[in-house]
């Protein structure tokens, strides 16, 4: 079955990375330049398209009437080092990576697009490490990114510390899943880390910083995409209802 809305695919020469960076969007089927539309960006992108089935999901919720008018951005990486290196917490590029999404990715949307130009119609999206950079960017962008979906982050004290001194937490919706089952999960460096226990602390700090936020364990749920996809419904309706 053929999908209903349309892929575009947009590059920027990113003066933050020296790379060119490709932006995969997909576009409802009643995609029109008469409506406004909120923007889904999601690191992981070509992952959040081909495991996640966004494009298939996007179509069945833009058509029950589930979400919103929503056009999801995927961005992906190049290889599992590149993208600890942007991604990550201490990675040596995340600093320039989330410059290039505030600097180069927003204004070329708002360009290109007929978008709302504010914070609370973009949403980062991510799994992951990919969760965690969402996270970090939104607390040092909260008038840019005003919702976050983290799907099993990785949580350490850099992450915590961002947001106990948060400002702008207020401004910012969250939705963020972990597995019961995340006790030893295979990490970039090769070592197997425990992201449950960091992820509950997470969820304590974030309640009690008054956040708008939404949180579930999976049952059983591994650090996997078997877990995440099927969560996507629940994250997507939540929120861009």
């Amino acid at each position: 079955m053929g999908r209903k809305g349309s892929f575009i695919e947009k590059q920027i020469e990113s003066k933050y990375l020296n790379e060119t960076m490709t932006l995969k969007l997909y576009q409802p089927e009643s995609f029109s330049p008469l409506y406004k539309y909120h923007i889904c960006i999601m690191q992981d992108g070509n992952d959040y398209f081909q495991l996640g089935r966004v494009a298939t999901l996007s179509d069945k919720l833009h058509e029950e009437n589930d979400i919103t008018n929503t056009i999801f951005v995927g961005i992906h990486y190049q290889d599992k080092f590149d993208r600890k290196d942007k991604y990550h917490p201490s990675g040596q590029q995340q600093d320039d990576y989330i410059k290039f999404l505030v600097h180069e990715v927003v204004p070329l949307l708002d360009e290109e697009l007929p978008t709302y130009h504010m914070g609370h119609s973009r949403a980062l999206m991510g799994d992951s490490l990919a969760g965690t950079l969402a996270l970090m960017t939104a607390l040092k962008y909260p008038n840019t990114f005003g919702k976050v979906i983290m799907q099993s982050p990785y949580v350490d004290h850099t992450v915590l510390h961002a947001v106990q001194d948060a400002k702008g937490l207020h401004s910012i919706d969250i939705y963020h899943t972990i597995g019961t089952a995340e006790t030893e999960v295979d990490t970039t460096a090769g070592k197997k880390e425990d992201f449950i226990t960091p992820n509950r602390v997470l969820n304590n700090l974030l309640n009690e910083k008054g956040a708008s936020y939404t949180y579930h364990e999976l049952e059983d749920g591994a650090h996997t995409w078997k877990y995440w996809q099927k969560d996507l419904t629940r994250a997507l309706t939540s929120m861009f209802d």
